[in-house]
């Protein structure tokens, strides 16, 4: 009897380890996983928030010292984002949110720093990074 317990407990223990499994399997069409397990809207923003920290703030451009960038990359809503904050106040409303959806990925910019001046040159250079390039203006 002790035996039959043992090996009935094994089984509940496999039977949820097996559905996990079939549930993991990858899927095709509109915002599916690709063989890298990343949607395409991760892998863009992925792209944007290395490009625009390495071109932003770690190249020491004057034009953001007063921001922090902020990433939010791990989105389950499935529209991974990266975030300007205050730099002395990074807690605070966010200034600029950039986010992608979809496959293809669509990127939307948008914050009280789109109606600025530097708004252009964030349109201009997610446009350019969006399109590939990793390159800074």
């Amino acid at each position: 009897m002790l035996r039959r317990r043992r090996s009935w407990r094994r089984a509940l223990l496999i039977v949820p380890a097996l559905l996990g499994l079939v549930s993991c399997q990858a899927t095709t069409g509109p915002g599916s996983v690709s063989t890298s397990g990343k949607s395409a809207a991760l892998r863009t923003m992925e792209h944007l928030a290395r490009t625009a920290h390495s071109c932003w703030f770690a190249s020491g451009d004057a034009a953001f010292k007063p921001y922090r960038l902020a990433d939010e990359l791990n989105s389950f809503s499935g529209r991974p984002r990266f975030l300007l904050v205050p730099a002395r106040n990074p807690e605070a409303r966010p200034l600029l949110v950039v986010q992608a959806e979809g496959d293809p990925a669509k990127v939307d910019a948008f914050g009280p720093v789109m109606e600025q001046p530097l708004g252009n040159r964030v349109a201009n250079d997610l446009r350019r990074w969006t399109d590939g390039s990793a390159g800074c203006a």
